[in-house]
């Protein structure tokens, strides 16, 4: 069997690239259904961009690759694409964007994208094999039982990182780029929950509170969980892309309190209330008894002296806390790291060493931040390499 582009992989990047590659493409997958990760997404809402999208919100080695492809298709392109389907959504905070229902909707959308474009979708198809005879792609398959060979000009790999392994994630956009002679740089879980040995906050598990995470210099404000393996929330989801084995990071449980003048004023008017009464108000009660474990939290406000009141607010603004690790690839939403991308041009996500060979979303070494940004990487670089293949006016290789 003989198309133009064959796609690896059916999730959100697959699926958009689909729609915008041309008549002559076939979508390959081994899932039972398109799109498994969006349908989970955002609680089953699928968050599915953010409005403030910008440059600064990725990671990666090269920390301009994805300014292209971000600006030539942009969040509002989406958001107008949503709104053509008749697909109602909100904005919860920051910026996020959700579907008023449910995720599936993106999927039906894309499939109905896909069809128009007059692309092909196989699924419960297994890739067993790639190889490139220097003029195009041969790809074994195997589906229904039988082996099937497909041949293509181009070939789009779009089957993400290793993050939620239970959907189906593998390695093997790495294996195919190594396989080309492309670089795949260190992986690891991204927006992933630590964990802290001996169950440490195991007690207060449920337990939120706003907070301020740092570590390498950057922070977050947003919330945090205890668990009962350790901590989760936005705020530590966020940070844990930045965080690296046996690193600290600094925690502030009342970033916008200043409790170090409450603490006085209250010495002087309330002086007779207990200092743990006094946290509870600002602080869970159960976050505050567990504490107390380690802070020294004993005597009335009229016994703290300005020294004991500069400590205690140092405790509770600047903890410093070590991770063990993190829950890995298991609960991470996204895979740190990928296929380098100084090996592709940035306007067609092509190799530049195999022509008509892809790789776009999550196996390139670009990562969002929580919050709709690496949809919309899946966006934006599928309709870079969708685009290469079906409009012969777009550069093929970097100038």
């Amino acid at each position: 069997m003989k198309v133009k582009t064959l796609i690896l992989g059916a999730g959100a990047a697959g699926l958009m690239a689909a729609a915008h590659a041309g008549p002559d493409t076939l979508l390959v997958d081994h899932a039972k259904a398109p799109g498994e990760k969006i349908r989970i997404s955002g609680g089953g809402r699928c968050n599915f961009t953010n409005m403030h999208c910008d440059f600064d919100n990725y990671l990666g080695a090269n920390p301009h690759f994805h300014k292209s492809a971000l600006t030539r298709y942009t969040q509002w392109d989406f958001i107008e694409l949503v709104s053509k389907h008749g697909i109602a959504w909100h904005e919860k905070t920051l910026g996020q964007l959700f579907c008023d229902g449910k995720a599936t909707q993106i999927v039906a959308m894309l499939m109905a994208e896909l069809e128009q474009a007059g692309a092909k979708l196989w699924l419960k198809t297994n890739i067993k094999g790639v190889s490139h005879n220097g003029a195009e792609f041969s790809v074994r398959l195997e589906r229904e039982g039988k082996s099937i060979t497909v041949t293509a000009n181009n070939l789009i790999v779009a089957t993400g990182g290793k993050s939620i392994p239970k959907m189906g994630a593998t390695g093997l956009a790495y294996d195919i780029a190594r396989q080309f002679g492309h670089t795949v740089t260190d992986t690891r879980p991204g927006l992933v929950p630590f964990t802290f040995d001996k169950d440490r906050f195991a007690p207060i598990s449920g337990v939120a509170v706003d907070s301020r995470i740092t570590c390498n210099g950057t922070r977050f404000d947003e919330a945090l969980l205890f668990t009962h393996r350790g901590l989760s929330g936005p705020a530590v989801l966020q940070i844990s892309s930045y965080w690296h084995e046996g690193q600290e990071i600094a925690v502030n449980l009342l970033p916008t309190t200043d409790l170090e003048s409450i603490l006085k004023g209250k010495r002087r008017s309330d002086g007779r209330k207990s200092l743990t009464t006094e946290l509870a108000h600002h602080l869970p009660a159960r976050l505050v008894d567990h504490l107390a474990q380690s802070m020294d939290f004993k005597g009335n406000l009229g016994d703290l002296s300005d020294p004991r009141i500069a400590v205690l607010c140092e405790g509770l603004t600047a903890w410093q806390l070590k991770p063990s690790g993190t829950e890995g690839y298991r609960t991470a939403e996204v895979t740190l790291g990928g296929i380098d991308t100084g090996s592709l041009n940035s306007k067609t996500m092509m190799s530049k060493t195999v022509q008509g060979l892809y790789f776009i979303g999550e196996a390139v070494d670009v990562t969002g931040w929580l919050g709709g940004f690496n949809f919309q990487w899946a966006w934006s670089s599928a309709v870079a390499a969708g685009q290469a293949v079906s409009k012969p006016g777009l550069p093929a290789r970097p100038s």
